[in-house]
């Protein structure tokens, strides 16, 4: 039946492609070939669908070069991009620091400036008392004067009436007058005096006054700049901790617990930095702008506890390299066993061997091989804190070992329960598992 319908068929092709004949000849004998109509359609469709594929083959190639030519295009601009963003990040953040630094400095010769104008102040009350002690004394001169005249009024009139009762004396009237006289002159003599005293000390006094009017302008002068050197400095100081406290309270940890625990762990205060304690005497009370000076010295305190408790979150970014996200924090349907569950992390991918990073300082608690995670480094942060890197392709730390910020402890891989290439990134608080990318999206305000 197929020998029929293959003959069949190479009658129908006959008018198209009639029989060829290929002739052979040697020394001795010639032989033929016999080239079938049908025979003659294979070979053709044969050399059709091998220029075919040549083709073919030919144009992928060249799509995928211009393809990859342009992947390639685009991920260096990216990059540039990338780059570019973390110099004006890195550049924002010296600002601040420079602005921090400045707002320390002016603050230093305002209280410079507060000592001397105490000083000043202190002088200008001893000399007060001074003054004061002074009219007192030319008070008490005057009086014994006033006294000593009336004493000296009183003798001499008794002396006249005893000169007037007299009788048989040796003394003549003009001896007794002449006597009268140089009391007199002795008393306008010592009045003249006293009257220049008195005028001295009262345009003393006056200039006393006149002084003290300057000295309380001044201080209120002082105080007005003063008031607004404060201002400026808790104006500057709570726009740099609003911002820090932000960052704390979208990473899920308290601003007060990490302040305590911070200076808990502070092994001295700076010196710069310690309020400021003025021993008085007597009645003066303590100045309202050391008090102020201490509210800033102590918000300073803060902001300094908040960098070094920056330092100790894992809010850094695991991979420096680009990544994309293929599956975030919540629940999903899971890529192996395809059953709706809890996703305790964030995958990111890249290529293989990609460096991990460790998002902040900490101790390696893990460096092994762990069900479903394959490879895995856990770490060990300060406030309860763990972050977890699984499905590494390396393992460049050991259990124990100390690790800083931004140090290399890996390669991106496929290890474990894994359908490709990617970083599986956990945090925990206190053994609980939170959503990374919290911690993640505060490190971009810091860094």
């Amino acid at each position: 039946m197929f020998r029929r319908q293959l003959v069949r068929l190479n009658q129908r092709l006959e008018h198209r492609l009639p029989e060829q004949r290929l002739f052979l000849r040697s020394d001795n004998t010639t032989r033929f070939v016999r080239l079938r109509p049908m025979t003659q359609l294979l070979g053709i469709a044969a050399v059709t669908g091998f220029f075919a594929w040549g083709v073919l083959a030919t144009s992928i190639l060249l799509m995928d070069s211009v393809g990859s030519g342009t992947l390639r295009e685009q991920a260096q601009r990216e990059q540039a991009t990338y780059e570019n963003r973390l110099n004006q990040m890195a550049q924002e953040r010296d600002r601040h620091a420079q602005s921090a630094e400045a707002a320390q400095v002016r603050f230093g010769e305002a209280m410079a400036r507060i000592a001397d104008m105490q000083l000043e102040l202190l002088a200008s009350e001893q000399r007060r008392m001074e003054l004061e002690k002074g009219i007192d004394t030319v008070q008490a001169t005057v009086s014994r004067v006033v006294r000593e005249r009336d004493d000296a009024r009183k003798q001499l009139a008794e002396a006249r009436r005893t000169l007037e009762a007299e009788t048989g004396t040796a003394r003549t009237a003009a001896d007794r007058e002449r006597d009268v006289q140089d009391m007199l002159d002795y008393l306008l003599v010592a009045m003249n005096d006293v009257g220049q005293d008195l005028h001295a000390q009262n345009v003393s006094t006056e200039q006393t006054q006149n002084q003290a009017q300057m000295l309380a302008l001044e201080n209120e002068l002082l105080k007005d700049r003063n008031h607004v050197i404060f201002s400026q400095l808790e104006d500057a100081l709570d726009s740099v901790i609003g911002p820090l406290e932000r960052v704390f309270r979208s990473a899920n940890v308290s601003p007060d617990q990490i302040r305590r625990l911070v200076q808990q762990g502070a092994s001295s205060q700076s010196a710069s930095l310690r309020p400021i304690s003025v021993s008085t005497s007597g009645s003066m009370a303590a100045s309202p702008d050391i008090s102020r000076a201490n509210s800033v010295l102590e918000k300073l305190n803060t902001v300094q506890a908040y960098r070094r408790g920056l330092e100790r979150l894992p809010i850094a970014h695991p991979v420096a390299s680009r990544v994309r996200l293929t599956s975030p924090y919540g629940m999903r349907r899971h890529p192996v066993s395809g059953r709706t569950k809890m996703h305790t992390g964030i995958d990111w991918a890249a290529a293989r061997g990609t460096p991990i990073l460790s998002a902040a300082d900490g101790v390696v608690k893990k460096a092994t091989r762990m069900r479903g995670y394959g490879n895995i480094v856990i770490i060990e942060h300060d406030f309860g804190l763990e972050t977890y890197y699984a499905h590494l392709n390396s393992i460049d730390v050991r259990q124990g070992q100390r690790v800083s910020r931004g140090q290399k402890i890996g390669g991106m891989g496929t290890t474990g329960v894994s359908t490709g290439v990617h970083l599986h990134y956990e945090v925990r608080v206190n053994g609980q598992p939170v959503n990374p990318i919290t911690y993640v999206r505060a490190g971009q305000n810091v860094f």
